[in-house]
């Protein structure tokens, strides 16, 4: 029994880093009708930048969110400048590509300035764990979720109680009702382009302390993400928070009780049910489209 209130334990724990890097992917599509295919290699990217940090200054590296997180925001901003401005309008499927296009490019400049092997960020409580009786937590995961936590409430304040946050809502709801009122939708899609892209600031920085990483991660932590926002449904904030914690659960169960090899698969079988059985995931709405069918 105490094996699996740990394992749930750590796996909720994992599941709030989860929903912090989904709920930028999440976001994205929601407004933008975007599939940022680049989300896992922009992690990766933020975890190179907070790995960097902590070996050349020794600054902590979840403190490093505090950098990271504005600098990911600025690059965010430009790749949309760059290149998602020009394909909005256009079918998912071609942000797809582009992105994935965009992952590639990233992918070889990490390999170019960093190289292509293992780093991790190991801090001095990197191998130190709370005691809870006869449960054991690990202080890098402990204070991994908490910003997590911190960083997700932030997000919601800004989307519930900002003018930008119920632009926001106004363009995912309905874009033709919010040009009528004023709101400017390229506006809107570029900050929350760059508001989506800036969680892989805060997400890398604490993913470079729980996981060894090089620069062909990105695609592990893409599948992951889409594993969520499938799971929850496509555009639901809420929903890349529930989908998060499950899969989170998901996955310390199978590395506990089956084989840490197959938890990877984790991600792939939750897409390939969720699609088979409940397309529109656990929180999504279902399209006009769906229901016709």
């Amino acid at each position: 029994m105490t094996q699996l209130i740990q394992t749930i334990v750590l796996g909720l724990l994992l599941g709030g880093v989860y929903a912090l890097l989904a709920s930028g992917l999440t976001l994205i599509f929601g407004v933008m009708d975007v599939i940022n295919v680049a989300q896992g290699a922009l992690i990766i990217l933020a975890a190179f930048m907070t790995w960097a940090l902590w070996n050349e200054t020794g600054l902590d590296p979840l403190l490093g969110v505090l950098v990271t997180t504005p600098a990911m925001f600025l690059i965010g901003f430009g790749i949309y400048l760059a290149t998602i401005r020009w394909i909005l309008g256009k079918p998912a499927s071609t942000s797809v590509i582009l992105t994935f296009g965009l992952a590639l490019i990233i992918e070889g400049v990490m390999g170019w300035v960093w190289t292509a092997t293992l780093h991790r960020s190991t801090p001095d409580y990197f191998n130190q764990s709370f005691t809870i009786g006869d449960i054991y937590l690990r202080k890098a995961q402990v204070y991994g979720c908490a910003i997590a936590i911190g960083v997700l409430a932030i997000l919601y304040v800004i989307i519930r109680v900002t003018w930008l946050g119920r632009a926001i809502r106004a363009v995912s709801a309905n874009l033709s009702s919010a040009k009528l009122v004023g709101v400017n939708p390229r506006t809107v899609a570029a900050l929350t382009f760059a508001i989506g892209v800036a969680t892989t600031g805060a997400g890398g920085s604490i993913a470079s302390v729980l996981y060894p990483f090089l620069p062909a991660s990105g695609y592990q932590w893409i599948s992951r993400l889409l594993g969520i926002i499938v799971l929850g449904g496509m555009g639901s904030l809420p929903g890349a928070v529930v989908g998060a914690l499950l899969l989170g659960v998901a996955e310390t169960m199978t590395q506990t009780y089956v084989s840490p090899q197959w938890a990877t698969m984790v991600p792939w079988v939750v897409i390939m049910v969720v699609l088979l059985l409940r397309p529109q995931g656990l929180m999504g709405q279902k399209l006009r489209e769906d229901v016709a069918l």
